[in-house]
């Protein structure tokens, strides 16, 4: 086995771990932890009063 091919092997090994790791972070279920969705932040928008829109056929 020549200096090569030790080369070759070892950026094969480096290049499946990377598509590896890339696969594993788009697949898995992001973390959740009850506290609404995994894109809300900690802020608390539902505490602030909901400005009236005159353009709403619903009324208030």
């Amino acid at each position: 086995m020549s200096q090569q091919d030790l080369l070759f092997l070892v950026m094969i090994a480096i290049g499946l771990t990377t598509l590896t790791v890339i696969a594993v972070q788009l697949l898995r279920k992001p973390k959740r932890d009850g506290k609404g969705a995994w894109y809300e932040g900690p802020w608390e928008d539902d505490d602030r009063p909901r400005q009236h829109d005159p353009r709403d056929p619903r009324g208030q």
